[in-house]
């Protein structure tokens, strides 16, 4: 490859990333600007993290984001761990396509449909949206995720493993958590965080899921940047980028964990 030729595909990678990222950067460096004014760089000041401190709205909607984002990670995880026992454990059984399609399709339908599905079943079976309905829709939306997930590592895991432990007298439920459990508690762990991070992020289902006592912390960002962007609004969106950053972090330690014990 030519000098030039590798000049330049540095040079396209080195403007992709900073496409990507040069904004994320500008918003972190403008939530520690003194001025109240977010255009106008007033010296450098941590004092709108001090002021998130007495944010009632603000620390609320995040308490509700950080509760849902566990409770719907937790549920979800689960489940994907049981459809993905299902798929790779159980062969072919009569309902595998249908069932194999009901998991995924959350993966290429638009949110804005699945979030007004939601609505329109939540509506039709009476059920007054809150904490538990937001819950049930982060849980429609990030189940197929941690499926997808703890599947891969299901198909990796040796089957002749768990086919010995039971020849030496393991019945098959044990064959699985002492045998399989173990190898793809990686893939548990990233599905985990996969779904935490969705849940956290998430706008659009919550927008259609939730109601008025349970408004989580990007609607709330939503609503106030319409009014105009307030330092303090840059100082919360870069925790919660930060977080997320965290959560990303550790899923892919534990991706890499497992590839290195593989």
């Amino acid at each position: 490859m030519s000098a030039a030729a590798s000049f330049a595909r540095r040079a396209t990678l080195f403007a992709g990333f900073v496409f990507l990222y040069a904004p994320i950067v500008i918003l972190a460096a403008m939530s520690f600007n003194a001025s109240r004014l977010v255009s106008v760089w007033g010296g450098f000041s941590a004092k709108w993290y001090a002021a998130l401190l007495e944010n009632e709205q603000l620390l609320h909607s995040a308490k509700i984001s950080l509760a849902a984002a566990l409770v719907s990670a937790t549920i979800a995880t689960l489940l994907g761990l049981l459809a993905a026992i299902a798929l790779a454990r159980f062969g072919g059984f009569r309902s595998r396509l249908p069932f194999f399609g009901a998991l995924h399709a959350p993966l290429v339908l638009p949110e804005v449909v699945l979030g007004l599905a939601l609505l329109t079943c939540f509506v039709a079976l009476g059920v007054g949206r809150g904490f538990v309905t937001l819950v049930i829709g982060h849980v429609t939306l990030t189940m197929c995720f941690s499926t997808v997930a703890i599947l891969v590592a299901l198909r990796d895991c040796d089957s002749t493993l768990e086919e010995a432990a039971m020849d030496l007298g393991a019945t098959p439920a044990e064959a699985f958590l002492r045998v399989a459990l173990p190898q793809i508690a990686p893939a548990i762990i990233t599905a985990y965080l996969l779904a935490f991070t969705l849940s956290l992020d998430d706008l659009v289902i919550a927008s259609f899921a939730t109601g008025p006592g349970a408004t989580t912390l990007p609607m709330r960002i939503y609503s106030q940047v319409r009014l105009g962007v307030s330092p303090q609004i840059n100082a919360i969106s870069t925790l919660l980028l930060a977080l997320v950053a965290v959560a990303l972090g550790l899923a892919a330690a534990a991706s890499y964990w497992r590839a290195g014990r593989k």
